[in-house]
């Protein structure tokens, strides 16, 4: 069979996506323990496009009674979403809801933040649900390791853009797990999801 320069350009690609298809580590795309479904969210807490989904997300987890796998990813030209994950984590240590809450309080006050006022949207939040907020938050690097590992992690599953949301399942036939393209289908993935299809 003689193949033109085109189809061989064509085949080349095609053969390179693949490969790259199949080098994305989806380890992280499941259900915690105990749960068949789930949303896993890759998210950037100053990107305005995760503002916009993280309700609808939130709405989804409820309605459907399915935990949501939140992933840090800040991504490197936004100027505040990494120093924001960090303190996010910090409230993580506190408790899991408060971590959420302050995430979610985040993208309610995003409009208004800036690299020189977050201190203060934290030490307000803080002050609200009557936590102490350190000077130093992360005085030996872990939680900074920890969004930075998150950060890895989205880049080995190929995370491009945020919101990444998947919905995903403890099936081990067919296809564990599938990316919401378009947010208004969600509630039907979950719906295909939960019926094994």
């Amino acid at each position: 069979m003689k193949m033109n320069n085109r189809t061989l350009f064509a085949f080349s690609v095609l053969l390179l996506a693949a490969v790259a298809l199949a080098q994305k580590d989806t380890s992280a795309l499941k259900p915690p323990k105990g749960a068949q479904v789930a949303i896993v969210v890759f998210e950037d807490l100053q990107c305005p496009d995760c503002r916009r989904a993280a309700p609808l997300v939130e709405q989804a987890a409820k309605t459907y009674k399915i935990p949501v796998i939140r992933h840090d990813f800040p991504l490197p030209f936004h100027n505040w979403s990494f120093d924001a994950a960090v303190i996010a984590r910090y409230f993580d240590t506190k408790s899991r809801q408060l971590g959420i809450d302050f995430r979610d309080y985040m993208f309610e006050h995003q409009p208004e933040v800036t690299p020189q006022n977050l201190r203060g949207f934290a030490e307000r939040f803080a002050a609200e649900h009557k936590v102490d907020l350190p000077f130093v938050v992360d005085p030996q690097g872990k939680l900074a390791a920890a969004v930075t590992a998150d950060r890895d992690l989205g880049q080995r599953v190929g995370i491009e853009h945020t919101p990444t949301i998947y919905v995903v399942s403890n099936k081990t036939q067919g296809k564990p797990f599938v990316e919401v393209v378009d947010r208004s289908q969600l509630f039907q993935l979950i719906d295909a999801m939960k019926r094994g299809e």
